[in-house]
Formats: structure tokens, sequence, C-alpha cells
């Protein structure tokens, strides 16, 4: 695979060919034992070596809708990220803006181990106070990168300096969809269920004074475990907000990812008390908000039922009314049931939470599981071969 090519140019086989620039070559030299590796739809991704960075991984944002604001978010992400010691991601080591093209240490890595969720936890609360104690912080790339290992290329762009946006909650149209799905299913809502979902979504819309780093959809197989700890990859949802709005993934079953898991509770509460911890150490404060909260904004987003690419374009909470659909480990209904038993259970233990929303959890699980008993619980296990 020759390597001297503009970006988005595919060799002999129909392949594409590894888009490594001259300013990149200048600075890393030009890779060899390139190889093409599996990814999503919207990247290009190839393992190679270079003479000045050894095993790399080098990815390119496949052009289309978003496809600058995603890479921006990515390469903001991961500099920011970068300044964690012990590390939380792959080191960036270079940048192409023209062609959307990352170039980042290669990793050694491989199946998590029994109980992999507490230090899934502690990395993720090391990643989350990352960001910059300000709110709202300015990505300034030129202070986040490390100068010694990014190439001319990567250097004073308008696309790597864009601030990375708020955290985007559930709103009013969510709530609709929610409630429309608990009154086809039978449930009596609550007649202060809806206020308490507004009230919700305020609360998930506020700014923390302590804003985190969030990753955007930090899944199995976005975790890569190595013998050095958790590191991190793909970041092209990085924005800043509420940690827990990620730490609920745990409980909620990973709602942006086609791999859903249900860890035993004595697990779960390990975990979070490693995040509270790891989070208080880091940035002397303690995390803001409550878990429950955050676990039921999953819950009544339909669109956390399906992939990225199919966000936005339907209710998907109707959708399951009428069909229902396999992404990854789990089905569509499998996963609102899983949501709802969690909520229901998060509620009655907490004082702060929405208590009537509770409620209406626990009578729709029922009614989920009267209509269609052949539901099963969601994995206990991620699958393996890794993730």
């Amino acid at each position: 695979m020759t390597t001297d090519v503009e970006s988005g140019t595919c060799g002999g086989d129909g392949r594409p060919q590894v888009p490594f620039g001259a300013a990149l070559r200048d600075a890393l030299g030009a890779p060899t034992a390139v190889r093409l590796l599996d990814s999503s739809p919207r990247s290009w991704v190839w393992a190679a070596e270079l003479p000045r960075g050894g095993p790399v991984v080098v990815k390119q944002l496949v052009q289309g809708p978003g496809a600058e604001e995603r890479y921006a978010r990515e390469v903001a992400g991961l500099r920011i990220a970068g300044r964690v010691r012990p590390p939380v991601t792959p080191k960036l080591l270079g940048t192409d803006p023209s062609a959307r093209v990352l170039v980042l240490e290669r990793v050694e890595h491989g199946a998590p181990g029994e109980g992999w969720e507490v230090a899934y936890a502690t990395a993720l609360a090391r990643l989350h106070a990352a960001a910059p104690a300000e709110a709202p912080p300015a990505t300034d790339t030129n202070t986040a990168a490390e100068p010694a290992t990014t190439p001319p290329a990567a250097a004073d762009t308008d696309t790597e300096s864009t601030p990375l946006p708020r955290w985007s909650g559930p709103d009013r149209t969510d709530i609709d969809s929610f409630l429309t799905l608990a009154r086809w299913l039978g449930a009596a809502v609550p007649a202060r269920v809806p206020a308490e979902l507004e009230r919700l979504t305020r609360r998930l819309d506020r700014t923390p004074r302590r804003p985190a780093l969030l990753h955007g959809d930090p899944c199995p197989g976005n975790d890569l475990h190595t013998a050095d700890g958790i590191r991190f990859i793909d970041f092209e949802q990085a924005s800043l907000g509420n940690g827990l709005n990620e730490l609920a993934y745990l409980r909620v079953g990973f709602p942006t990812c086609w791999c859903v898991t249900a860890a035993p509770e004595p697990l779960l509460l390990a975990a979070e008390a490693a995040y509270r911890a790891t989070w208080r150490e880091a940035t002397g404060t303690e995390p803001e908000g409550e878990l429950a909260d955050a676990c039921a904004g999953w819950l009544i987003r339909g669109d956390a039922l399906v992939e990225r690419a199919l966000r936005g374009t339907a209710d998907q909470l109707a959708r399951l009314t009428r069909e229902d659909w396999t992404w990854g480990t789990a089905t569509a209904r499998q996963r609102l049931l899983h949501r709802l038993e969690v909520v229901a259970r998060m509620v009655r233990n907490t004082d702060t939470a929405p208590a009537e929303l509770g409620a209406l959890c626990t009578d729709m699980a029922g009614r989920v599981l009267t209509r269609w008993p052949e539901l099963r619980p969601v994995p206990a296990r991620r699958p393996h071969p890794y993730p």
C-alpha cells in the first residue's frame, strides 16, 4: 500500500489509501507496514509504523454532514485529555486538518478483567477532571497541544481552536414521547409526572460549577484496557458538562453503544464510589447533581435506543410500539425494560429524585413484561472476544 497519496484516493484494490501528507511525513516520517482496520462508517482507520513515532493509528474522518465539527471535537478532546498523567488516552502525535486526519500512538490492549467496571469508572473520572475549572472553558489548542509531538500541519487552525460545545440533554419532545409511550402501555400517568420531567430536564441542562470533559460515547470498544490502565479513544462527540451523565452509562447499559451490560449492584456501587473518590481527589470538589437524574434522562431519550446514524430521524419510543429491533447485544425493548427498572430502583433510594416518576417506571416495566413476556434481561457481561 503506497503512502504518497491524497486524501480520499483508493488503490488498485478499491480500498482507501492512508492520507499521510507532506507536513505529517516531514514531522513523523513516512508510514510503513500500513494496514486498514475495521471502523465505523464515519471514519477510515489504519495501523502503521513510523520511523519517529513507532506503532501508530492513523484516523481520517470521512467527508459528510458534521465531519468538520466531529474532527474539531475529537482533536480538542484529545488535547485536553492529553494533559492527564498517567495518561487516559493514546498520545496525539500529529494532525492534518485539511484532510481531517489524526495520528495517535498505538497501544497494546486486551480483554477487560473481572470487575473492570471499577477501573473504568476511575479512568472516566480522571478523564472528566481534565477539563479546565472555569466554565465555559474554551479550547486553546496552542496551550493544550504538546509542541514536541504536534507537527506544523496541526498548528493555529480555526478548525482546531473551536471550543467544545455544552452537553445537550433531553428536551420537551423527549418528555412528550415518553409520556405517550406510557399511556400506550396503559399506565396511569401520575398528575405530577409531567412537571417532574420538566424539572428533570432543566436540572440536566445546568452547567455545573466544575464542568467535566465528556467523552460523548464512553462505551465498550472505546475503552482500551492496557497494562498501564484504561485509555479512551474516539472523541468525535466530546463536550463539556456534568460527568454523572456518563457515569450513568454503567447503570443504564451504555445508552449510546451497541454493547449493553447489567453489572451486579455491589460492583456498580464500588465503581460509583471509585468515580466520586477520584473526581474529589482530582478537583477538590464533589460531583454535582444526582445520578438518578442522569439515568432518568437517558431513559426518556428515544434516540438512546438506536445507533448514531438513526438519531434524530424518527420517534424511536413510538417505533418500538410497532416493532422491536436488535442493536448489538440487546433489542430496543430489552433496553427500555432495563432502564425502566433501573430508574424505578434508583428513585426509591434517593430523596431528591422525582418520586412519582419512579412509580410510573415500575408500572411501565410491569406492563412491558406483560405485553412482551419473551423479553429477557440484558447481558451481565461484555461479549468476548474483546471488546
